[in-house]
């Protein structure tokens, strides 16, 4: 059976969406219509406040809806810790762990998919280690292949200019189960290893 086109539209619309298939999204339109007219427009609204307000912060580069963002106006600049997409940002201000600032390198080198360093954010970066008092850098690149190119890079480009540069550990998850760990995990692992 074909969806009246009204709702096909919202469908391929949040198909869009990263994660989201044509199953997720169709449950998901399904779930709208069930809205009052009064909830459906506030969903709208949200929307269009998000288009309309949001932007990206002119120092770190993370969502705000003030520029700066709340972070750069409030904290000290010494400890940059360097993410590769501003969503990075919230999951590690969710653990509450660190009390600096964030870089937001817009993505990570893959030469693969032509992204080389002049397509990320590094200049900037460059920017605010010559004009600030930074004594350390934090890389927070995703441990994929791409994050770790560009964690070698980032590493060879500052390690002249900034006193300490640090890489987020890497290893087991806590609760996890060996049988199900990938080498490149167990091997970090291994590598990391700490005596009690």
């Amino acid at each position: 059976m074909e969806l009246p086109e009204s709702l096909d539209r919202l469908v391929r619309e949040l198909s869009r969406l990263p994660g989201i298939g044509r199953k997720t999204a169709q449950r998901l339109a399904f779930g709208i219509l069930r809205y009052s007219k009064e909830e459906a427009h506030r969903l709208a609204q949200a929307v269009l406040d998000v288009s309309e307000k949001i932007q990206f912060c002119h120092i770190c580069g993370s969502f705000t809806d003030q520029n700066p963002c709340l972070i750069c106006r409030k904290r000290p600049h010494e400890i940059i810790c360097i993410v590769e997409q501003p969503n990075n940002i919230f999951s590690i201000e969710k653990s509450g762990v660190f009390r600096g600032v964030y870089h937001v390198l817009m993505g990570a080198i893959s030469p693969l998919d032509g992204v080389g360093p002049d397509q990320l954010r590094i200049r900037q970066l460059h920017d605010r280690i010559e004009t600030g008092n930074v004594q350390e850098l934090i890389i927070a690149t995703n441990p994929t292949v791409q994050g770790e190119a560009t964690s070698l890079f980032l590493q060879e480009q500052f390690e002249r200019i900034v006193p300490k540069i640090t890489r987020l550990a890497r290893g087991l998850p806590s609760g996890g189960d060996l049988e199900y760990v990938d080498d490149t995990t167990m091997l970090q692992a291994f590598s990391g290893r700490q005596t009690f």
